[in-house]
């Protein structure tokens, strides 16, 4: 299971009219089998660095790591399937409306899907279960609440049961019985050996998971540890 590991990373966002708007700067190891919170204020680099460490992000200097990979001095084919072992919400992720929930979680990885159509149904009938979602695989997501959507994108990113779940915005887009019900399974993945990288900014998360906090200001840690 590999180590998340950022070396001197560095992102700035232009703004043509203010100028630079954000800069993201810091040093940073995740280690495999934690479960971490990302905090802070809204615009003080939460999204960044969580797409950074996804890889879907490159810094504008510094180097990624994970595991004993530097994730931007490969090709864009080695780093996909790099991350493979990763299971991404993002802020930005959004599920095809007028596709099956099946379909949406399956299309990614049609080759295989149709290599092992049983097989992928099973897991992915499983992973709907897990959140919350029994029986749903044939619904769609135009049809469905912010919340059961969220649960959705949750098994969108376990049912390949990933070595590292990364997940943002899972509290602005659902309610707060739903983000709870999320981050106890998260926190039974992890307990089977699954990183696990949360970002929020509600602290009551935090301080009742008891786990490691890693707190951004204006795009530097703060603190790192409980």
């Amino acid at each position: 299971m590999p180590t998340i590991r950022l070396e001197q990373v560095s992102k700035i966002y232009k703004n043509s009219r203010r100028g630079v708007s954000s800069t993201l700067q810091l040093d940073l190891t995740i280690r495999h089998g934690e479960l971490v919170f990302i905090t802070g204020v809204r615009g003080s680099g939460k999204s960044t660095l969580m797409k950074i460490i996804a890889g879907e992000l490159e810094p504008d200097h510094g180097k990624v790591w994970l595991g004993a990979a530097n994730l931007w001095a490969m090709s864009e084919s080695e780093r996909n399937d790099l991350r493979e072992c990763l299971g991404v919400i993002s802020g930005d992720d959004e599920l095809r409306p007028t596709e099956t929930v099946f379909k949406n979680l399956a299309s990614e990885h049609r080759l295989e899907y149709l290599k092992n159509r049983l097989f992928d149904r099973r897991r992915i009938e499983k992973a709907l279960a897990l959140v919350g979602m029994p029986g749903s695989e044939e619904r769609y997501p135009k049809d469905m609440t912010p919340s059961e959507r969220c649960r959705v994108l949750m098994a969108k990113a376990i049912w390949r049961s990933p070595a590292v779940v990364i997940a943002d915005g899972l509290d602005e887009r659902a309610d707060s019985d739903t983000v709870w019900d999320m981050l106890h399974l998260l926190s039974a993945l992890n307990k089977m050996g699954t990183t696990v990288v949360f970002a929020t900014a509600d602290s009551s998360y935090t301080t009742t998971m008891n786990k490691r906090v890693i707190n951004l200001l204006d795009g530097r840690v703060t603190n790192g540890q409980r």
